[in-house]
């Protein structure tokens, strides 16, 4: 019994351990029964051997296909930084473990977000934890490696918008791309430039095709602003307008007097000359419509203001007088009609006169190109009389016809935009310009900008100088309030906000000085050596003063015509408005002439003028400022030099004497020589020199002059080489003054 008791003591003392260390294992029926004596312990391990080895061979299949479904193996972390490779059966309990952990997870976020004060908390938290995780590694790659090496790639055949003009800063920010890079580029290219310097356009173009990249200019503040201005109108909003006519032609053939008689007033009787000096721009009521005339002056010095009345017309009405017929002046009127695309009427004035030929001008202006509508044409031709007024109802009613058939529109529920036709300093009111509205609404109060000016309409005055609030479009009108004398031909804007109109004002003039910085022109060496080889270049400076600016313009045209390779005519100032003392005194700082047309010396440029010795000069008519001109110019031009045949003489006999030298004993055969005459030497019938006579004889005696048949004694200045039977042939030189 006590050897029973301590067998089974010893059993229970070997299999408690071995329970506790095989945990994953489960037991079987039989391999505890074997365990029970001691006799059998060989046994028992004998069959639990066994055991696993029948199940080893599914146990190693689902293994080897975990594997596959899985890449990594479950590792568990153990003791000493050492990893242990978990069996299959623990690693599925392990991922019973985990799943239900992880599926609980979101069920505690949804019941968060329920909540209404957590829910925007934690979709902010939320955000950043799973979206940057995973995508920014990504987004950085892309944008940290390419720059350098793949950007230019990337964008090979791209636009940039860029805002020109730019500096080197704004296109290293623009192209992502370092300054110093930029730089080192331009000094490849030759241009050394700052980090703060603005690039031209060219140089941009350049260095923008390194990057394979095209260039597009962004819009700036003024094309942003003029957009509105730019839109198309809607069909819907467009209303009927009147014609704006313009009257052109020769000089004297009536335009000024036949518009005269159509408006009822006396216009010419004004003008000095009677002729138009500048343009003039009248509204017509009639009982079929309303007419808006421009009198454009026929003289050819005013080509330039003629040409711009053509742009801003819709009928040119071209008179022609019966009388003379189509004039090199009425050619060039149809020409700049022609040019600008308008439809011409011809009125053939003067009919009343008895050598009137209306067949004689009709068969001429079929020459021209313009055939009579009764000769088979297309060309509208009027018989008129300004005279006896015959004829010109017949005209208006055709200027509305063809209106009519033209359909000219307009939308007056816009800001207006239109042109200046005529700019001039009046004594007391300041500068007064007249606008022609082309389309919109003209009010009072407004804010214009023209060229570099801005002003507020102060004051508007239609063509009889009666004030006016509202100008519709086609009317003319005389405006105070801008701020200096705009140039003719230049395009004005209505802006809503003053301040926008003044910072796009300040933005031109800006513009404006640059380019005028950048157009200085630097002499080269090849420049420096043609003005050493034509010798020195004359200069005539002048300064003029004009009552309007159209007289300006009609003048400087006038003087570039006179302008020659030998002198040259420049207008260091020109500007509207009376001679004063800053004009004087920058005349005697230039040594300039002052020209003044319709205009006058105020009383302290007046002494100034009477102190300093000054030359100014006024005129009334153009034609005698240009004849004067003319002539000035003409006075500086280098005279032609002619030779005038004198005589000759043949050398007999050579004579040294010790005091006169040597002397040629010659006779004069042919005219006379004179002692202060030019001679050329003539050797086997070829020059050999060229000089002046220092010394002339008759026996001991100086004479001024020998005749023919005479013998004399001649010696020459500077040429002691005289030979027997050299011919000295004598010539005066006169001077021809030139004339352009």
């Amino acid at each position: 019994m006590l050897k029973a008791k301590k067998e089974k003591t010893a059993v229970k003392k070997i299999t408690k351990p071995a329970a506790k260390k095989r945990v994953s294992v489960p037991s079987t029926g039989p391999g505890r029964a074997a365990v029970k004596t001691k006799k059998f312990s060989a046994k028992a391990h004998v069959v639990r051997s066994k055991a696993p080895a029948k199940q080893a061979k599914p146990k190693i299949a689902a293994l080897a296909t975990a594997r596959k479904r899985a890449p990594a193996s479950p590792v568990r972390p153990g003791e000493g930084g050492q990893t242990t490779v978990l069996r299959p059966e623990a690693a599925k309990k392990i991922k019973k473990e985990i799943k239900p952990i992880v599926k609980h997870e979101p069920k505690v976020e949804i019941k968060i977000e329920a909540k209404p004060e957590i829910k925007p908390e934690i979709k902010s938290e939320v955000k950043p934890v799973h979206k940057p995780v995973a995508e920014a590694p990504v987004e950085k790659k892309q944008e940290t490696v390419p720059p350098p090496v793949a950007a230019p790639v990337a964008a090979a055949g791209k636009e940039i918008e860029l805002e020109l003009p730019i500096t080197v800063k704004d296109l290293a920010i623009k192209l992502q791309e370092k300054s110093s890079v930029l730089i080192k580029h331009l000094m490849g290219m030759g241009v050394m430039i700052g980090i703060n310097q603005v690039l031209d356009e060219a140089t941009l173009n350049k260095l923008c095709l390194k990057y394979n990249l095209r260039i597009k200019k962004a819009p700036d503040a003024e094309e942003i602003a003029l957009e509105e201005h730019k839109k198309i109108d809607a069909p819907a909003n467009l209303e009927n307008r009147s014609p704006i006519v313009t009257f052109m032609g020769h000089v004297d053939h009536g335009k000024t007097s036949l518009l005269d008689a159509i408006r009822k007033t006396k216009v010419t009787e004004a003008e000095h000359g009677g002729i138009t000096q500048h343009i003039g721009a009248y509204r017509v009521s009639l009982a079929q419509g309303e007419i808006t005339f421009l009198d454009t002056p026929g003289h050819e010095a005013f080509t330039a203001m003629r040409a711009r009345g053509a742009r801003i017309t819709d009928i040119v009405v071209l008179v022609v007088a019966a009388d003379d017929g189509i004039m090199p002046q009425t050619q060039e009127a149809i020409d700049h009609a022609r040019a600008a695309q308008v439809t011409i009427i011809v009125a053939i004035n003067k009919i009343d006169k008895p050598q009137a030929n209306i067949d004689m001008v009709k068969k001429q202006l079929a020459e021209a190109g313009l055939t009579a509508e009764d000769w088979g044409g297309k060309t509208i031709t009027v018989p008129v009389s300004a005279k006896t007024g015959a004829g010109i109802d017949n005209l208006l009613e055709m200027i509305l016809l063809q209106a009519e058939i033209m359909e000219l529109k307009a939308n007056p529920h816009r800001k207006a935009r239109g042109v200046v036709i005529e700019a001039r300093m009046a004594k007391g009111r300041g500068p007064v310009s007249t606008l022609l509205v082309q389309n919109g609404t003209l009010h009072l109060n407004q804010n214009i900008i023209v060229g570099n000016l801005y002003g507020k309409i102060r004051a508007m005055l239609n063509d009889r100088g009666q004030g006016v609030t509202i100008v519709g479009p086609a009317t003319p009108v005389e405006v105070l309030g801008i701020n200096g004398i705009p140039n003719v031909g230049e395009q004005f804007f209505v802006i809503e906000d003053e301040k926008q109109a003044k910072n796009l004002i300040e933005a031109r003039v800006e513009k404006e000085r640059q380019q005028q910085v950048k157009e200085v022109k630097r002499i080269s060496l090849e420049d420096l050596h043609t003005q050493i080889a034509e010798g020195q270049i004359k200069e005539l400076k002048l300064i003029i003063k004009a009552d309007v600016q159209g007289s300006l313009e009609a003048i400087k045209d006038t003087l570039d015509k006179l302008n020659v390779s030998e002198i040259k005519v420049s207008i260091i100032h020109m500007a509207a408005g009376n001679i004063n003392t800053s004009d004087v005194i920058l005349a005697m700082a230039s040594d300039a002439l002052v020209l003044g047309f319709n205009v006058f010396a105020d009383e302290p440029a007046k002494e100034l003028i009477s102190k300093e010795g000054v030359d100014v000069k006024t005129y009334s008519i153009i034609y005698e400022l240009a004849n004067d001109i003319k002539a000035a110019v003409e006075g500086m031009l280098s005279p032609k030099l002619k030779k005038v045949f004198l005589g000759k003489a043949e050398v007999r006999k050579m004579f040294k004497l010790t005091r006169s030298g040597l002397i040629a004993g010659c006779m004069v055969t042919k005219g006379k020589i004179n002692r202060n005459c030019m001679v050329t030497v003539m050797r086997n019938g070829a020059p050999a020199f060229e000089g002046k006579i220092s010394s002339l004889k008759r026996f001991k005696d100086d004479v001024r002059e020998v005749g023919e048949g005479f013998e004399c004694g001649i010696a020459i200045g500077g040429f002691d080489q005289l030979m027997e039977g050299d011919i000295i042939e004598a010539y005066d030189i006169e001077k021809i003054a030139r004339k352009l």
